[in-house]
């Protein structure tokens, strides 16, 4: 696949790939104020941590936002609806200054039947689509073929200080699920094992995520046996209470476990699974 770099979607690099072959920046920096945050970490911090969100230096305002994501949408459209659409890397893509946009950007995909995948830790604006704010029946209906709410769970508030709880976040995955649309967790980062565990077995046991995510905090080292437990315990939890759900290791976490990824069960897949076709 040639590589594709837009204003606003491009194709992952690196680890981000492990997430989706396609993604959608509108935005740098994010209020939830988590310090532990890829973006505040390395070269370019300055530029991607804020802790306000700030429209891309691209973009001359939000109309323009959305005139070059529509425009960049339609040139891979193919592709797109193949592979689906990540928001965002470089914020949360529902908190109060981001949330407008994404909405708009997410109506337009689905009227051009283009999955998306939105991960997120605010619950306060999600819970409309929940309710069916956004649209009639038929657009409703439509949304929940094409998209896929995501939601952080680490289990660690106090590290993640303006954003919605764990608690709320389950709530929201829980009332998200009933009404129809797919749901994800993005265990991610594990702080501690124990915590992260807690988060998988809630949500297994509630039977509100259809696929887990899960990575360790950048440049972290953990122990190799502590990890091989975590994945054993992480498997086993998930296929005793919610047979029908996929999980994602990241490729650092296997690394670190010392596991082949072709050695795990069949619930567990790779970067490639698509959750819209299953």
């Amino acid at each position: 696949m040639k590589t594709f770099k837009g204003k606003a979607i491009y194709n992952p690099r690196g680890k981000a790939a492990e997430y989706s072959k396609w993604a959608c920046n509108f935005y740098v920096g994010c209020s939830n104020g988590c310090t532990y945050c890829y973006c505040k970490k390395g070269i370019l911090a300055g530029a991607m941590g804020q802790n306000k969100p700030q429209l891309k230096k691209c973009f001359k305002g939000e109309p323009h936002a959305l005139e070059v994501f529509e425009k960049e949408l339609k040139a891979n459209l193919l592709e797109l609806q193949k592979h689906g659409l990540f928001f965002s890397f470089t914020t949360d893509p529902l908190v109060k200054k981001t949330a407008n946009l994404t909405n708009i950007a997410v109506n337009i995909c689905v009227a051009n039947k283009v999955p998306v995948k939105i991960l997120t830790k605010c619950t306060n604006y999600i819970m409309n689509w929940a309710h069916g704010v956004h649209g009639g029946d038929a657009f409703i209906s439509e949304m929940k073929k094409y998209v896929a709410f995501g939601f952080t769970l680490t289990g660690h508030d106090e590290l993640e200080p303006n954003a919605s709880t764990n608690a709320e976040r389950i709530e929201a995955m829980r009332k998200l699920h009933e009404a129809g649309f797919k749901t994800w967790a993005s265990i991610e980062p594990v702080i501690d094992v124990n915590d992260s565990l807690y988060m998988i077995s809630k949500t297994a046991r509630l039977g509100v995520c259809d696929l887990y995510k899960i990575g360790l905090e950048r440049g972290e080292k953990y122990d190799k046996m502590l990890l091989k437990n975590f994945i054993t315990a992480t498997i086993r939890e998930i296929i005793y209470f919610e047979d029908k759900a996929k999980i994602y290791f990241k490729d650092s976490l296997l690394t670190q476990a010392g596991i082949n990824r072709e050695d795990l069960p069949e619930n567990c897949v790779g970067r490639d699974y698509n959750m819209f076709n299953n």
